[in-house]
């Protein structure tokens, strides 16, 4: 296992405080706050607390309300809302300063029996052979901001491959659609809880630019605002994240300020293991964007 990887594992077994409540540290990644995806994964493994095993999270819904401090701890409150007979239901709050930064809605569920059909796989090309998103960012490391370059430049414990790379220094007008492999930086437990987790940790990259594309944007461009407001996932079976998973992304809609982004998770077998939606703030500083 990587020691990226590791580092990130041990961000989600929180320590418990107490009276349903939860606290863990932060991972800077240079963005100027803490990374959604970190506390998505964190308020999931807070509510695993609370939990049986063999109750697993079917799906969750997201507020993200406040920028989070990287370098102060974030406190997880879980609220039992229900305990049904296959299904339960958490509400998870994430507190810095004593406000909420973070809300979260969860319910987990013991799978049964039912009907089945999935959207097919996209025609894509595999992830043998593609660049990984770490070479991209080597070759561009000259422009990288000294505050973010080492961050940027170190060992990801997730890996991501592009199928289509568009150049955030030079992007390029492009259909609102993006496929990226990704996978584990190295071998993971067997608790499928953790590989839930980690999905939902890295659902989180490559996913509002797209809504970007169209226009010739990029989220690193600086005159941009780049937020994410809220973040949905259902999970549909089990799956393992140190295996390479396709993650399909397209953005139908951008209006009033926001983009729209859905995706779908898929293995290598073509089998949808998990899907995603996001909104978010896409706009100039000064108040207009093309």
């Amino acid at each position: 296992m990587s020691q990226a990887l590791n580092e990130l594992l041990n961000l989600l077994a929180l320590e418990p405080i107490g009276d349903g409540q939860y606290t863990g540290q932060s991972m800077d990644l240079g963005f100027g706050a803490v990374f959604g995806g970190q506390v998505m994964g964190q308020a999931l493994a807070a509510a695993k607390y609370t939990l049986a095993a063999d109750r697993p999270v079917h799906s969750f819904h997201s507020y993200f309300l406040r920028p989070g401090d990287v370098n102060k701890p974030i406190t997880y409150d879980v609220e039992t809302i229900r305990d049904g007979k296959t299904t339960s239901t958490r509400r998870i709050k994430a507190l810095q300063y004593d406000k909420p930064i973070f809300y979260m809605t969860a319910s987990f569920q013991q799978p049964v029996p039912g009907f089945e059909h999935q959207a097919p796989m996209p025609d894509v090309p595999g992830p043998e052979g593609i660049t990984p998103d770490s070479e991209h960012i080597k070759a561009l490391a000259q422009y990288l901001p000294k505050s973010i370059k080492d961050k940027w430049l170190s060992e990801s414990p997730i890996e991501m491959r592009q199928v289509h790379y568009n150049n955030p220094l030079q992007p390029q007008v492009a259909e609102p659609v993006q496929y990226v492999w990704l996978k584990a930086n190295g071998p993971l437990p067997d608790d499928v809880r953790i590989h839930k987790y980690l999905l939902a940790y890295a659902s989180d990259f490559n996913f509002l630019p797209v809504s970007l594309m169209p226009h010739g944007r990029s989220y690193w461009d600086r005159e941009l605002q780049v937020a994410t407001i809220d973040h949905a996932m259902w999970f549909h079976q089990d799956f393992r994240l140190d295996d390479w998973i396709l993650y399909a992304i397209e953005s139908p809609r951008a209006i009033g300020g926001r983009g729209l982004v859905q995706g779908r998770c898929y293995t290598q077998d073509g089998t949808l293991v998990a899907s995603t939606m996001q909104e978010g703030i896409i706009r100039s500083r000064g108040g207009s964007a093309e």
